[in-house]
């Protein structure tokens, strides 16, 4: 979407940030809470990944509006340091439209230029569009959980997914056969 920018996180952006992943949380299927965080929550977070913890990326609209975010976190324990976990979301009407898509690689990328060579995430096995966008990407599945999630009922599984920095390759090429 040529309407869209991805541009890097600023404490700027915060509330909106706050608003989108709280529309996200209370659809109560793609990410791990059916509510978004507090607003002082966001804030911290934000400040968290702006003083080194981690990378993270705005899709926003030309009226500064943000409707989605990528952002890797990193593992700051020692030896962990190279480890990086991936979360995203969208607004609805923005998906299906490859700004997540150039969401994740540039978060990437910039995840990349500061050390972090492996990237996990978990995702629901029920957002396919998802695990395809992953696999897209160069992501591997590297385990299951079954029924980590019951919400409203119904079961859904945990598909663990990692993509290692190995050099060879750009983000989004394939690997070879």
């Amino acid at each position: 979407m040529n309407d869209v920018d991805v541009v890097p996180t600023a404490l700027t952006y915060v509330d909106s940030f706050n608003a989108v992943v709280d529309v996200v949380a209370r659809e109560r299927r793609y990410i791990g809470f059916v509510e978004g965080p507090s607003i002082e929550s966001t804030r911290e977070f934000v400040r968290r990944i702006l003083a080194g913890a981690g990378v993270q990326m705005l899709a926003i609209t030309s009226a500064d509006a943000v409707v989605g975010w990528c952002d890797i976190m990193r593992n700051p324990h020692e030896g962990f340091r190279h480890v990086g976990r991936l979360g995203m979301g969208l607004l609805p009407g923005y998906r299906g439209r490859g700004v997540g898509r150039r969401l994740a690689v540039q978060t990437i990328g910039a995840a990349r230029q500061v050390g972090i060579e492996r990237v996990e995430l978990d995702v629901f096995a029920s957002n396919e569009p998802a695990i395809a966008l992953y696999r897209a990407l160069g992501f591997t599945t590297e385990g299951i959980k079954r029924r980590a999630r019951k919400l409203d009922g119904q079961y859904d599984d945990n598909v663990f997914m990692a993509l290692l920095d190995d050099g060879s390759r750009s983000i989004g090429e394939q690997p070879a056969r």
